[in-house]
């Protein structure tokens, strides 16, 4: 593999999975976990994401090509998903102290929904490692590279979570909700342009306006 090849998936990889576009999707489903087991959230949540789009690299295409599923299906219903939960940023109500005393729990189940999926592993990030990783196409020392720059990017991504924690300590609980609603906006908007693409691959914007 040449470095422009390796830039290409890099960006790729770095896009789909959008480790900046992560933060506020931790923070929203981390601000009932107790501060000091953030950090395993955040790590959990990155290792589960990272499970499974190592396994799609590895045997995804067979999947896919078996099962006949197409990208844009996984773009539509993982843009529904997606805007679902942004509803639920935009329009939550803050919590009263009461409710977020006893949300201070050890139930890590929110780094597998939505935080390791679909915000990390996200339909587009799953098609993305099978897309790159063409076993017609790739041997097998191209795609190891390429599970190598998916973990960099992975790696980045767990280092961000952290630190998305310091941030929530600076600006406190108001300043969270007033983010966690600005970045539900932009989630929402992400969502639906996920589902605009996955209906314009599945040709059913074309058929809608015939």
């Amino acid at each position: 593999m040449i470095w422009q090849d390796l830039y290409r998936e890099f960006i790729t990889l770095f896009v789909v999975i959008d480790p900046i576009g992560t933060i506020p999707v931790y923070l929203y489903a981390a601000k009932g976990v107790k501060p000091e087991l953030r950090v395993k959230f955040a790590l959990r949540a990155v290792l589960i994401a990272a499970c499974v789009l190592l396994a799609f690299l590895v045997i995804g295409q067979i999947i896919l090509e078996t099962l006949g599923l197409r990208l844009g299906s996984f773009q539509v219903a993982g843009g529904i998903v997606l805007f679902l939960f942004a509803l639920d940023m935009i329009f939550g109500q803050s919590k009263p102290a009461t409710e977020i005393e006893m949300a201070e729990r050890d139930d890590l189940s929110g780094a597998v929904f939505p935080l390791a999926m679909p915000s990390i592993a996200s339909p587009g990030a799953i098609l993305a490692v099978v897309i790159l990783t063409d076993n017609h196409r790739t041997s097998v020392s191209e795609q190891t590279v390429t599970a190598l720059i998916l973990v960099s990017i992975l790696a980045l991504t767990f280092l961000l979570l952290l630190l998305a924690t310091r941030i929530q300590k600076v600006i406190g609980d108001t300043g969270a909700s007033v983010i966690s609603r600005i970045m539900g906006l932009v989630l929402a908007t992400v969502a639906i342009d996920a589902i605009i693409n996955g209906l314009i691959s599945l040709d059913l914007v074309a058929l809608f306006a015939n």
